[in-house]
């Protein structure tokens, strides 16, 4: 084993995969998963917890906003190598060399893209002019930092000769890492491992960097491509948690994490991820973004270790490694049921949370434990996903200005369905308002913005079962524009109906302190982040 850890701190041994998490990056690009600063920490610091290697902060040049959310990623979180994307533009390297400073460890990833469809179409430039502006660029970003990655973007439909000439260059120029990304998932596994393998016979110092891989799951062979790589010689992953991005998504984090570890003895080489905090991981950024697992998903989906057919629950009975190739507990996935109840004491209610994967500060225990003894009361059963649900919602409570003191609704067949609330604001005044609607959600919604004073305008409703039986709590989330800007609400009850309107009165206050503060303006273009 050839073992070698470079002056950042990354493990360069043979047998090791860096996993670098594209989650706040590529990730959030995806439609509807745009987060906030507050929201962004919080994934942040479950990467830390998860123990990536890299976390891609984001696109500081693309907007103040990106660049606040880098900065501040990068002053908060310490562990992981914290990097942001740059064109190869110098105004680009120096936004991103000013968000990533105040990093413990700090990484620039710059790219251009290089394959002829992207020269002729999207840049008209010769292939000799990409090549100086990628070694500029490289060159510039060395002088802030000194680990910088470059990627060709659109490298599976690259030349492979001029794809080598390219990055013989900006690993001369001082690239420390050079990835190759399947940008629109384009490749297939046998064909990108013939890439990486050409490009090692045929780049002299290819030694001298990391050999990185991105794809996307187009074609639904991300996860493949990129384990295809790594046999093929690649030592840094890039993907994200659920495999969330643009288009079909990136590489799912989970899924190839495990493959790595459930098959080390096929493919020999191992990561940093504490791969308990998988599960917890997975949910906290579907809370966030709306982007729920389907069911049926590999290692994080509900039905993971599910097993219905007779057969395999006779085998399971005998012994689970009849069906089972991991343990649920490897991924952080509790097997309980019925967990808890009214009568549950605080110390019972905060060793559950920790044996579902979460941490949480005494005040978040203390507000949770709350919200548990009050749904304890409305609930006959009470199961983990419902802990699960009131864990993500208290760690996203924000203070006002707005609360909702009363909800009422009339409905009912052939009849004009209405709301009437009853709302209290940080300043103390208590507001009365009713409105009628096509339905009752309509109807509360309408009211709750005749309190706020403004409209909003529905992009999307979504409604999922938390948990099982007759009882179980509602989880909507809701996508809401306002004066060009998305905005995206979480609301969680036994109640559909009030579940929706917790999750539009999160976007109301949101609004509420922009306006209050004077930051809500009309939502500007912003820089194009390419799906590297």
């Amino acid at each position: 084993m050839n073992e070698r850890v470079d002056d950042q701190g990354n493990d360069q041994s043979d047998d090791h995969v860096i996993i670098f998490d594209t989650t706040l990056r590529d990730g959030e690009q995806a439609p509807g998963c745009s987060m906030t600063l507050r929201e962004k920490l919080r994934v942040a610091n479950a990467l830390r917890e998860l123990q990536v290697d890299v976390i891609e902060a984001g696109f500081a040049a693309a907007s103040p906003g990106d660049f606040d959310s880098v900065q501040a990623i990068a002053e908060q979180v310490q562990g992981p190598a914290i990097c942001s994307l740059a064109r190869c533009h110098p105004e680009d390297v120096a936004r991103a060399a000013a968000a990533v400073k105040p990093a413990e460890r700090s990484r620039i990833h710059v790219f251009v893209a290089t394959s002829e469809i992207h020269r002729n179409l999207k840049l008209q430039m010769a292939k000799e002019e990409i090549i100086r502006r990628a070694v500029e660029s490289v060159q510039l970003a060395r002088e802030h930092c000194d680990d910088v990655e470059f990627s060709p973007e659109d490298a599976s439909r690259t030349e492979p000769g001029y794809l080598a000439e390219v990055v013989q260059a900006v690993i001369e120029a001082g690239a420390r890492t050079v990835n190759i990304p399947d940008t629109v998932g384009y490749t297939v596994p046998g064909e990108f491992a013939e890439l990486f393998a050409y490009l090692r016979d045929n780049v002299p110092n290819i030694g001298d960097a990391v050999l990185s891989v991105h794809c996307h799951d187009d074609l639904g062979m991300a996860v493949a491509n990129s384990l295809a790589a790594v046999s093929a010689g690649a030592r840094q992953i890039e993907c994200t948690i659920n495999g969330i991005g643009e288009r079909a998504g990136n590489c799912s984090l989970e899924e190839v994490v495990m493959a790595l570890d459930t098959r080390q003895n096929y493919f020999g080489v191992s990561s940093n991820i504490d791969t308990s905090r998988l599960y917890p991981t997975s949910r906290l950024v579907a809370s966030i973004t709306g982007m729920h697992v389907p069911r049926n998903k590999a290692i994080v989906g509900e039905n993971a270790f599910a097993h219905e057919a007779g057969i395999h629950q006779h085998g399971m009975l005998k012994d689970a490694s009849t069906y089972e190739i991991m343990k649920p507990e490897n991924v952080g996935l509790s097997r309980s049921n019925l967990v808890l109840g009214k009568h549950s004491g605080r110390h019972a209610f905060r060793e559950r949370v920790g044996q579902l994967g979460f941490e949480l500060d005494d005040e978040e225990i203390n507000r949770a434990f709350d919200d548990f003894k009050n749904l304890a009361d409305r609930k006959k059963e009470l199961f983990d996903g419902d802990i699960e649900a009131i864990i993500m919602n208290v760690g996203e409570t924000r203070p006002g200005p707005w609360t909702l003191e009363e909800l009422q609704i009339s409905a009912g067949t052939g009849k004009i369905a209405g709301a009437a609330v009853r709302m209290s604001h940080s300043d103390g005044r208590n507001i009365n308002e009713a409105a009628v609607g096509d339905g009752p959600v309509e109807a509360a919604f309408k009211a709750l913005e005749r309190v706020a004073g403004f409209s909003l305008e529905l992009r999307n409703f979504e409604v999922r079962s938390v948990t099982m039986g007759e009882d179980a709590q509602g989880e909507v989330t809701v996508t809401v524009e306002y004066n060009g800007h998305s905005y995206r609400g979480h609301g969680i009850s036994t109640d559909i109906v009030e579940a929706g309107a917790l999750a539009y009165l999160e976007v109301i206050n949101r609004v509420s302190r922009r306006i209050e503060s004077g930051t809500d303006k009309p939502a500007a273009p912003s820089a194009d982040a390419a799906a590297v």
